[in-house]
């Protein structure tokens, strides 16, 4: 997909992302190295916890819908510059479980100080293969224009 810029989007622009595949390895190697709490990295311990079963961190969900984004959705020229959101984790994401990302543009703001640039936000809806939401994610974006990138007034 190419670069969009701030002149690109509108809003109720949708896209999609995914898959993003969970395997009981790849999670317990995450969790061992950024949330190794029990219910993410030893199957039999998580089998008595209030999950009832391994499940990924949601750390792990997060950074996994960005990346696929990056790799499938809405890739900004300049870069995916955050500027704060609220991340929400609504069901546990198991070993098997395959995700897919459904985005949508809610807001675009251009900035009247800085005309190169402007706040955008974004809903990320990350569900698992049912179709049932386990992530959301309210974004704030900082996007460049193309007048930013080709220095043009």
């Amino acid at each position: 997909m190419s670069k969009l810029w701030l002149e690109d989007l509108v809003v109720g622009r949708r896209f999609q992302a995914g898959p993003i595949v969970f395997e009981a390895e790849m999670i317990k190697t995450f969790a061992r190295d950024n949330d190794p709490q029990y219910f993410h990295v030893d199957e039999e311990t998580a089998s008595r916890s209030i999950f009832g079963g391994l499940i990924a961190s949601g750390w792990q969900t997060a950074a996994l819908t960005m990346r696929a984004v990056l790799g499938d959705g809405a890739v900004f020229g300049d870069g995916v510059v955050g500027a704060g959101g609220e991340l929400r984790w609504l069901r546990p994401v198991r070993p098997g479980d395959r995700l897919s990302v459904d985005g949508e543009i809610l807001e675009i703001t251009t900035s009247p100080a800085r005309p190169d640039r402007g706040m955008v936000k974004v809903l990320l809806t990350t569900s698992n293969q049912h179709g049932q939401p386990v992530q959301t994610l309210g974004a704030d974006l900082v996007v460049f224009s193309r007048r930013r990138a080709t220095g043009a007034d």
